[in-house]
């Protein structure tokens, strides 16, 4: 599979999960939290599904087109480890994390520490989505919709 072909499965693969955690959450109260603003996509995205809601993103530097970036008072720049643990408890109803790097050491240095990021981040009932797996005791794995190949990205809900 070539590297285009990989980039559109996972976007396809992070579209359809987002899309599907938006009907989940319907029902339920609390921010969305967005782990890694990058260009701003998925947080234009997320914007989209949820006009009514707080979105807090975090990252280590604004790099966001001007028009998909979040208000000034809901981005954290910082690294996102001691910032987002900083707001445990939260509640959030969703935490979407993509900021994996592609590159299999640095990737599995935030494997070791992103599950114990995101789920105090959530309510109870609230569901993450991440491109990387998320090993946590409060953190059930979902069924992956149809068309999201097992391993491309990850869905839980916090127990």
């Amino acid at each position: 599979m070539s590297r285009l072909e990989s980039f559109i499965r996972r976007m396809s693969a992070q579209r359809d999960l987002l899309n599907e955690a938006a009907r989940r959450i319907a029902e339920i109260d609390g921010p969305v939290v967005e782990l890694g603003l990058g260009n701003g996509r998925t947080f234009d995205h997320l914007r989209t599904l949820f006009p009514q809601r707080r979105i807090l993103v975090f990252d280590r530097k604004m790099s966001a087109f001007a028009a998909s970036r979040p208000a000034p008072e809901d981005f954290v720049e910082g690294e996102i480890r001691e910032r987002a643990t900083a707001f445990a408890g939260i509640g959030a109803a969703l935490v979407h994390c993509d900021i994996a790097t592609g590159y299999a050491e640095a990737d599995d240095a935030t494997i070791a520490w992103l599950a114990d990021v995101v789920a105090p981040l959530l309510r109870p009932g609230g569901f993450a989505v991440s491109g990387m797996p998320l090993e946590h005791d409060e953190l059930e794995a979902l069924a992956l919709p149809p068309g999201v190949a097992e391993g491309r990205y990850f869905f839980y809900r916090r127990r």
